[in-house]
C-alpha cells in the first residue's frame, strides 16, 4: 500500500508525466468546453437557426456515447496513449476543417454535422484512456483524480467565458479554429510522456475485438458495486440531473436572469473545485459510502430553484452541490482505477462511463413536455427527492457501501 505507514511520505504527485498529463488533459477539456459555444455562434451565423444548433449539438454527442464501449475495447488492443494521440490528431483536423468552411462561406448542414460526428467519434476513442493512464503516472491515484477533477471544474467555467469574450472580437469560425488548437497541445503533450508506453502490452494469447468486448463486460458485470452504482445512477440522471439540468437552468434565465444564472453557475463551479480539494485531503476507508454520503448534497440544486428562494441562496445551494458531486466522482473513479486490472480498465471504464450517460439525454429531453403538463416546480422537487433515494439505495447495497480502499 501506499498510504503513509511508519513516517514514510508519498511520492510526489507531480512528476514530470503527471504535469505533462495534466496539461493535456486540462488543454483538451477547455476545448470540449469552448467547442459547443463555439459551434453554436457559427451554426446561427450560417442561418441553420435554432434547430441547426440542436442538430449539431446531438451530432457532438451522440457519436460519443454510442462509440465509447468500442473506443474502450481498441484502446486496451493498440494502447491508451497511441489512441489518445490518434484521437487528439483526428479532432483537429476536423476541427480545422469545419473552420475552414466557415471562413469559406455558409458551408451545407450536412458537412457540419458529419465533422461534429467525426469529433464526437475521436472523444470516444480518447476518453478510455484517461482511466488507463492515472494509475500509471501517478503513485496517490486518489489525489490524481482530485486534482484533474479541480482542473475539469475550472475549465468548466472558463471555457464557455472564453469562447464568449473571443466570439466579441473575432469571427465564429476563428474561435472554432482557436479551439482546435488545444488538441495539438493535447497531442503533443501526450507524445512527451516517458513512463506509459506507446502500444498495448503483448498479449500470450491473440483475441478478436468482439472477444475483447465481451471480456470487457464480463469483468464489468462481474463486479457487484460496479454495475450496482451505474444502475442506480441510469435512475438519478433519468428523474434526477436529466430534469435539473432541463428545467432548473431554463428557470434560473427565465425567472432571476442571465446575470444571475452565470453567477449560479460559477458558484457551481467554485464548489466543484472545493470538492476536489476536500477529496485530495480526505481518505475514506470506504470511498464509495463517503461519496454516496456527499451526494446528498446535490439535492439542494433542483430543490433551491424549486423553492425559489433568493439568488444568493440559490448559488450557495449550487456550490453545496458541486461539493458533493465532485466528492463522489473522485471517490468512484478511484475506485474504479484501482479496484480493476489494467489489462481490462479502458474497456470497464467504458462500460460505466456508457451506462452513466445513456440516460441523461432522455431525462433531458422528456422534462420539458412532462413540465408542461405536472408543472415545473414538482418535477424540481421529484428531482430533489430522486436525489435522496439514489444516495439511500447506494448506501443499501452491501457491495457499494463496504468497498474498501485500494492502492496502486
Amino acid at each position: 500500500m501506499r498510504t503513509e505507514e511508519c513516517g514514510r511520505s508519498r511520492p510526489p504527485l507531480w512528476t514530470r508525466d503527471f504535469r505533462l498529463f495534466f496539461a493535456a488533459r486540462t488543454t483538451s477539456l477547455l476545448g470540449d468546453a469552448m467547442l459547443p459555444v463555439a459551434v453554436t455562434a457559427a451554426v446561427l451565423r450560417a442561418g441553420f437557426g435554432t434547430s441547426g444548433v440542436g442538430y449539431a449539438l446531438a451530432a457532438l454527442v451522440g457519436p460519443f456515447a454510442a462509440l465509447i464501449i468500442f473506443g474502450g475495447v481498441l484502446s486496451d488492443r493498440f494502447g491508451a496513449r497511441r489512441l489518445m494521440v490518434v484521437s487528439d490528431a483526428a479532432r483537429l483536423g476536423s476541427q480545422l476543417v469545419l473552420a475552414l468552411l466557415f471562413v469559406l462561406g455558409a458551408p451545407q448542414l450536412w458537412q457540419i454535422l458529419v465533422l461534429l460526428a467525426l469529433i464526437g467519434a475521436g472523444g470516444a476513442v480518447f476518453q478510455p484512456g484517461v482511466a488507463s493512464i492515472i494509475p500509471r503516472i501517478a503513485h496517490d491515484v486518489q489525489k490524481a483524480n482530485a486534482t484533474l477533477r479541480i482542473a475539469e471544474s475550472v475549465t468548466v467555467v472558463i471555457g464557455p467565458s472564453l469562447a464568449g469574450l473571443l466570439l466579441v472580437v473575432s469571427a465564429p469560425a476563428t474561435v472554432v479554429a482557436l479551439d482546435a488548437l488545444t488538441y495539438a497541445v493535447s497531442g503533443a503533450c501526450l507524445l512527451a510522456l516517458r513512463s506509459v508506453p506507446m502500444g498495448a502490452v503483448p498479449r500470450q494469447v491473440v483475441t478478436s475485438f468482439r472477444a475483447d468486448l465481451v471480456e470487457g463486460w464480463r469483468e464489468f458485470r462481474s463486479r457487484t458495486w460496479l454495475w450496482s452504482v451505474i444502475v442506480v445512477f441510469m435512475l438519478w440522471q433519468l428523474a434526477g440531473a436529466g430534469p435539473t439540468l432541463t428545467l432548473g437552468n431554463s428557470t434560473l434565465v427565465t425567472d432571476y436572469g442571465e446575470s444571475v444564472f452565470g453567477l449560479v453557475m460559477s458558484a457551481l463551479g467554485v464548489g466543484s473545485v472545493l470538492g476536489g480539494i476536500v477529496a485530495i485531503r480526505l481518505r475514506p476507508r470506504r470511498p464509495l459510502r463517503a461519496g454516496a454520503v456527499a451526494m446528498t448534497l446535490w439535492a439542494g440544486m433542483p430543490l433551491s430553484v424549486a423553492l425559489a428562494l433568493p439568488a444568493p441562496a440559490v448559488a450557495a445551494c449550487y456550490a453545496v452541490s458541486g461539493v458533493g458531486m465532485a466528492f463522489w466522482s473522485v471517490m468512484f473513479h478511484t475506485s474504479v482505477q484501482t479496484h480493476v486490472p489494467q489489462d481490462v480498465l479502458g474497456r470497464v471504464h467504458a462500460y460505466d462511463a456508457a451506462g452513466s450517460l445513456v440516460m441523461k439525454p432522455v431525462g433531458q429531453a422528456v422534462a420539458g413536455p412532462l413540465a408542461v403538463v405536472v408543472g415545473t416546480v414538482p418535477l424540481l422537487s421529484v428531482a430533489a427527492v430522486l436525489a435522496l433515494v439514489t444516495c439511500a439505495l447506494l448506501l443499501a447495497i452491501p457491495s457499494v457501501r463496504g468497498l474498501g480502499r485500494a492502492e496502486r
